[in-house]
């Protein structure tokens, strides 16, 4: 089901985007998707719920998540159905999914995007119990640690946005897709900032991810990771990052 037509989506954007700037300048979330061409309104936060209709999971805090163990980290804080208002996406494997997020002022740290199959129906499903496995990640592209070039500042070039594909081979049926920031601009204290949005994937496509490409959110991540818990201004002729989580699985 299409929640918003691009006609109305302007208007909206423009005022979930002008609500954003004034309630929290310094951090945010995903507002918005484009998904194989249509448009789809994210999660109000800072809002009721009720009457809120979205493809999105309620996240109700523009503050990130500091600790990875947090029993949040897979949707946010409370990552809970819109139930009557919980939409899905309908999308063909293979689509390109492009997240739009606040005025974004974080450009140090990774990308990363998860999708998890929900074996059902994602509006029932638990996001912590289910298995996430990673479909694209960016780091850092040039540069040291302590000065290059992020995946974050990159999302801030593109008017704060980010396009994945969704795997061509991917097996229908109903997926849960977790868009997730991570800034690390704060020595050792990483911030992770993850939305989620349900999709009914369709195709002929048979592929499923298995081993150590699956994870749990929490799990995947822990403080002693070399991509989480690091100072990267302790580090001015390091010139590589290691980005956290598993592999990206391309299907």
């Amino acid at each position: 089901m299409r929640v918003y037509k691009s006609s109305m989506f302007l208007s909206v954007a423009l005022t979930t985007l002008a609500l954003a700037v004034g309630e929290v300048a310094a951090h945010g979330g995903v507002l918005s998707y484009q998904i194989n061409g249509e448009w789809y309104q994210g999660f109000k936060a800072y809002n009721t719920p009720v009457g809120q209709v979205s493809i999105q999971r309620e996240w109700d805090t523009y503050n990130p998540i500091t600790d990875p163990t947090d029993s949040y980290l897979a949707c946010n804080s409370n990552g809970a159905s819109l139930g009557s208002g919980q939409r899905s996406a309908t999308v063909p494997a293979g689509s390109e999914v492009t997240a739009y997020w606040n005025q974004w002022p974080h450009s140090i740290g990774p990308v990363m995007v998860y999708m998890a199959n929900c074996n059902g129906a994602c509006t029932t499903a638990t996001p912590s119990s289910l298995n996430w496995f990673k479909i694209d990640e960016a780091g850092l592209l040039s540069g040291s640690v302590a000065d290059g070039q992020w995946a974050l500042g990159e999302l801030i070039a593109n008017n704060n946005s980010w396009t994945s594909t969704i795997p061509a081979s991917l097996a229908p049926g109903e997926y849960f897709l977790r868009h997730e920031l991570l800034a690390i601009h704060t020595p050792n204290q990483p911030q992770f900032y993850p939305e989620c949005a349900q999709l009914i994937i369709t195709g002929s496509g048979s592929a499923q991810p298995s081993g150590s490409y699956l994870v749990k959110f929490p799990g995947a991540y822990k403080m002693s990771d070399p991509g989480v818990g690091i100072d990267v201004y302790d580090e001015p002729n390091v010139y590589n990052y290691t980005i956290p989580g598993p592999a990206v699985w391309h299907g």
